[in-house]
């Protein structure tokens, strides 16, 4: 960190604090301040005896009043004020690094903590020595499903954001999804993942050292993706051993860490409080950290599939604004915003 460039300012810290606790929570708030109380009082008040937690708040230099209301309502969590907005990988890798928990969690400002659902998360990674991470089953705030389990990214999955062509294809193994029936049975077990929603994501910190932390070079989007497939290539320790669990769906990799969904634990996810603040940017970070994860871990002839594919669906979304403009369904404003996107996704390599 550069002198002037950036102020950490932290408050509220409990005393005393625990050497070592169960669980670190660690939550990245950009002018969210009215979720991100909804989302603490969540926390707070779900609360274990048998378990012990810290919260650090990370606020990436919001226009709001954010930083208030937790010095004010929450003093016993700490908070870092940024004075930039250093994007969700660096901040939250800020509250990992003085993270005390056995356990992490990556938690999203707009969610809630539903029941017991994080010590259900942390009672699983005890249970089962070979999980690595765990993500809970997400939820509308109106009770619906929310996809919160995927497969890691494919070129199928790019031709259907695209081109969508079926609903049924939307939802299938192509396009990177699990069936709504491993989430939705009486009594669902758990079953794995490549990777949870980054909005709800517990690990191991001790795989989590082993692996490194986030890459800051995902400055939104992409980085859970990213960190869930330096987890999946590492080898566990010797003397880890499987409990006989059903593993399902997925390849069984005895020697590798293994990641699951928890679809009995669950969060409410609002889903793009932040990002959506700036819709053209956003849209240019999604594209731009996706180009960054396939450069870093997939082949070239991935790369070019996945560029042509692109840059094909962008061709014809920027035919469809035009359309949409004409039938009036979008304002020029919006048209342009989108044509601006598109134009600077297409140069990504």
């Amino acid at each position: 960190m550069l002198e002037n460039e950036e102020k950490i300012v932290l408050a509220g810290q409990p005393s005393p604090t625990p050497e070592v606790v169960d669980l670190s929570i660690a939550i990245v708030s950009y002018n969210t301040a009215a979720l991100l109380e909804k989302c603490l009082a969540a926390v707070y008040a779900t609360s274990n005896a048998n378990y012990t937690f810290e919260v650090l708040v990370v606020d990436n230099f919001s226009g709001d009043e954010s930083v208030e209301m937790v010095k004010t309502h929450y003093p016993q969590a700490r908070i870092i004020a940024n004075q930039q907005n250093r994007g969700f990988a660096a901040a939250s890798n800020q509250a990992l690094e003085m993270a005390q928990g056995t356990y992490w969690l990556l938690l999203n400002p707009d969610t809630e903590i539903q029941g017991e659902a994080l010590w259900q998360m942390v009672a699983f990674l005890e249970a089962e020595p070979q999980a690595a991470v765990v993500g809970p089953a997400l939820l509308y705030p109106d009770g619906t499903f929310q996809e919160g389990a995927f497969r890691f990214p494919s070129l199928f999955q790019i031709f259907f954001e695209f081109f969508p062509l079926n609903w049924r294809f939307e939802r299938s193994r192509l396009n990177g999804r699990f069936p709504r029936r491993l989430y939705e049975n009486s009594f669902p077990q758990a079953f794995e993942i490549d990777f949870p929603l980054g909005a709800c994501l517990m690990v191991r910190s001790s795989v989590a050292h082993r692996v490194g932390l986030l890459d800051e070079d995902f400055f939104m989007y992409a980085e859970e993706i990213d960190w869930c497939y330096r987890v999946k290539q590492t080898e566990i320790p010797a003397g880890y051993r499987p409990l006989g669990l059903r593993f399902r769906p997925g390849r069984r990799r005895p020697n590798r860490w293994k990641i699951y969904c928890l679809p009995a634990a669950r969060v409410i996810h609002h889903g793009g409080a932040s990002t959506s603040q700036f819709r053209e940017e956003m849209q240019v970070q999604l594209y731009k950290s996706r180009a960054y994860f396939y450069k870093k871990h997939y082949s070239r002839q991935f790369q070019f599939a996945a560029r042509l594919l692109t840059r094909t669906g962008l061709a014809y979304q920027l035919v469809r604004s035009y359309y949409r403009q004409f039938r009036t369904q979008i304002t020029p404003t919006e048209g342009q915003s989108r044509r601006r996107a598109y134009g600077r996704i297409w140069r990504f390599r």
